[in-house]
């Protein structure tokens, strides 16, 4: 299962039933859990934990150093990713630039072509990221999310479980839960029918609506709008959307 021609240090890890193609390099501080299957010409470096069942497809770099002119080489990191990963071809993942830091995937993620996530990156479980998605510096992405092909999020922002953005969409604000945005900051509604094929029902959708509406479509300044939202109750979900808007990132939520 293991090429002729792959380069792994001997304190490399390699679970069981692990397939690594020709010309792969795995270093000495990564880890690679039972039925992974590495492409060739892969380099896992760094302190890099691959969980079982994920897919590292040809010429992806994961592990590397950040690029950060301000970043000490020396500085001890790394990547921690789950499970049920597919991570296609050029895909780069960068190490943290924090002393014991890491960048995190969850499991079950699928990160199309030549998709970079930067260092520091926290990304959930479930999302889809299409072809070329750049992904910057600490940014927090939750779960069950879809980012268009092409589009580019700043450093620091957050985005919420089942967002959707659009393809070459320019993205410097947090994206609030439940929403689809385009362009370059603007929302489009609610993403209803990720919220139906998720199994919401017919009451959360309509609840979170409400919500949605009042934070954002009132007219409403957010802090009016956050202190009506506080006088009444909401279930789980909606509660989601409304404390992204009471904590949003330094770079602030679109609106």
């Amino acid at each position: 299962m293991i090429h002729p021609t792959a380069i792994i240090h001997p304190d490399a890890k390699i679970g069981n039933n692990v397939s690594i193609g020709a010309f792969t390099i795995i270093d000495a501080n990564v880890s690679i859990g039972e039925n992974c299957t590495i492409d060739p010409h892969v380099w896992l470096t760094g302190h890099t934990t691959l969980g079982e069942n994920n897919f590292v497809g040809f010429g992806s770099h994961i592990g590397g150093d950040p690029q950060d002119v301000s970043f000490e080489k020396s500085t001890s990191s790394g990547v921690k990713i789950g499970k049920n990963n597919t991570i296609r071809e050029h895909v780069t993942v960068h190490r943290s630039t924090s002393e014991n830091g890491f960048t995190v995937i969850g499991n079950n993620n699928m990160l199309m072509i030549n998709s970079h996530l930067a260092h520091d990156v926290h990304l959930g479980s479930n999302n889809n990221l299409a072809n070329s998605v750049l992904i910057a510096g600490h940014i927090r992405i939750g779960s069950n999310c879809f980012l268009g092909g092409g589009a580019g999020f700043h450093q620091f922002i957050k985005i919420g479980d089942y967002a959707i953005c659009q393809g070459n969409a320019a993205i410097t604000k947090d994206i609030p839960p439940y929403c689809m945005a385009h362009g370059q900051n603007h929302l489009a509604g609610l993403n209803v029918i990720g919220l139906r094929r998720a199994g919401f029902n017919g009451d959360q959708r309509k609840e979170i609506k409400s919500l949605y509406n009042l934070l954002f479509k009132s007219g409403l300044g957010m802090t009016e709008a956050l202190r009506q939202a506080d006088e009444q109750r909401w279930s789980s979900e909606a509660q989601l959307l409304l404390n992204a808007a009471k904590q949003p990132s330094r770079k602030g939520i679109m609106m």
